[in-house]
């Protein structure tokens, strides 16, 4: 399937109302007159309703690497499809040594994830899914693993559209059945 570009989402237009510092590190450098510190700092924004953003900011104080941590994930904004309050589908994403497995959950499971995974799926108004880190779970790793695994999503019309096919022929044939008993 080719990979289509992610068009540019503008955060002016959406409500952006959940910020959420999800990763500080404390950062030092060596100097001839000795060591600099700074904060790296990791932010989530996003509005619930499948919008969200991940950016990094770097200061010498925190308020200020939140502030840049917060401009540049409202740059870097995805939209995340959903079918009801789960994902349309199954993913498994590697991004560095880290490995993520997204998986649509029934209504009612709630988000079982750890770290920033979670703290993504909930700004993107995700309430139900399943997750899994295999291999490193370093945050900021996670966070970018779950951006992508975002970004290769698809609704079921695109892949209907995409294929030339009609929506119901890629429904299951078990789901089929279940609607016309239902329906007869």
């Amino acid at each position: 399937m080719r990979r289509k570009r992610h068009s540019y989402i503008n955060p002016d237009q959406l409500n952006l109302h959940v910020e959420r510092v999800i990763h500080t590190n404390r950062v030092s450098k060596t100097h001839k007159g000795g060591r600099t510190l700074s904060f790296q700092v990791m932010v989530v924004v996003g509005d619930t309703n499948g919008h969200v953003g991940v950016g990094l900011g770097k200061a010498r104080q925190v308020p200020d690497a939140i502030r840049k941590a917060i401009e540049a994930a409202r740059r870097n904004l995805v939209y995340v499809p959903r079918v009801g309050t789960t994902i349309p589908h199954e993913v498994e994403i590697e991004y560095g040594s880290t490995r993520l497995v997204l998986k649509p959950a029934s209504p009612g499971t709630g988000i079982v994830a750890g770290s920033s995974v979670r703290a993504l799926l909930e700004a993107a108004g995700v309430s139900d899914v399943l997750a899994k880190l295999v291999g490193s779970r370093n945050p900021i790793n996670a966070a970018w693993a779950t951006m992508e695994a975002f970004r290769s999503m698809h609704t079921p019309e695109e892949i209907a559209q995409l294929r030339g096919m009609p929506l119901k022929t890629l429904t299951p044939w078990y789901v089929r059945k279940f609607k016309e008993a239902v329906e007869a």
